[in-house]
């Protein structure tokens, strides 16, 4: 088997599609329908079944895929092993949210920068369940998570720092000089969010849902800076992470309610478990770990 022809199926297998594998490997999408067919001459089996503009994998191609991932893996590090010399070197697929990287990131993507220009950072915004699941698929090395839970199956995390909340509003909204808020207070409050799937408003979303027995109204805005902008033109209130609105709070653009959230995310860097971890990869982590920690202290 051709290590080529491996890294080509475990593209297809993770992303389900020859057009997103073929984009990624940058390959013409007939190239790597060749590859595949290739292979599957070469094992005498097919990987794949074929369900009009869907695939899926047969169960001789859901057998293949960790085998594929150790190979490619294996050669990686053998490449670089043979390769090495004392600047690390290598690309970093890297799966993060836009409060990490706008606000946790900067100092250390400047780092590598300056520091080892030979490795390559590629980030790609994704949100908590589609950050774990390209991780577990290997289609990135590295993932940021804000998450409540500090364990999750099939992947490796170290935790970085907790990251405190904090419900905002304009000055003159009407909750901003009430005393200490209880959840039912928020029932009739116009909320300002980000899309679903981000974890401190899905958190917030299903307590007010648990609490008051009706779901809450939320504006929808796509970034955080958009959503900062809605709250202090005074279009609601939002729950955000206490480091993207420190300037904001500092400044009285925006005020801090007494309300505390019944629940507590922690920032976390992920890889899949059981990976080998290339020199280069490994000294992510660790610069990531040291900043992040550098920050808090």
């Amino acid at each position: 088997m051709e290590i080529r022809l491996l890294v080509t199926f475990e593209k297809v297998a993770a992303h389900l599609s020859f057009t997103q594998a073929a984009a990624e490997l940058k390959y013409a999408q007939s190239s790597v329908t060749s590859q595949v067919r290739s292979l599957e001459s070469s094992l005498g089996t097919e990987l794949f079944d074929r369900l009009g503009s869907r695939i899926r994998l047969t169960e001789a191609g859901e057998r293949l895929v960790p085998y594929a991932r150790r190979i490619i893996e294996l050669s990686e590090e053998a490449r670089a092993a043979v390769a090495e010399t004392d600047e690390p070197a290598g690309t970093i697929n890297i799966g993060t949210m836009e409060s990490l990287t706008s606000y946790r990131l900067p100092e250390l993507l400047e780092l590598f920068h300056h520091r080892y220009p030979r490795i390559k950072l590629s980030l790609r915004p994704t949100l908590g369940d589609e950050t774990r699941r390209a991780l577990r698929q290997g289609v990135y090395d590295i993932g940021f998570l804000m998450e409540r839970e500090t364990e999750h199956t099939g992947l490796r995390s170290e935790v970085l720092a907790p990251e405190p909340l904090v419900l905002v509003a304009a000055p003159g909204h009407p909750l901003a000089g009430a005393g200490g808020l209880t959840t039912p207070d928020l029932a009739d409050a116009q909320l300002v969010g980000t899309e679903p799937g981000c974890p401190y408003r899905d958190l917030f979303e299903n307590e007010l849902r648990e609490r008051t027995g009706a779901p809450p109204p939320f504006m929808e805005f796509g970034t955080i800076e958009a959503t900062k902008r809605g709250v202090a033109a005074g279009l609601g209130v939002a729950l955000l992470p206490r480091m993207t609105v420190r300037a904001e709070l500092a400044s009285g653009v925006l005020v801090a309610l007494p309300w505390e959230p019944p629940f507590r995310l922690h920032t976390q860097v992920a890889w899949r478990e059981g990976k080998r971890l290339p020199r280069h990869v490994r000294l992510f982590i660790d610069e990531t770990v040291r900043l992040v920690r550098e920050q808090e202290s």
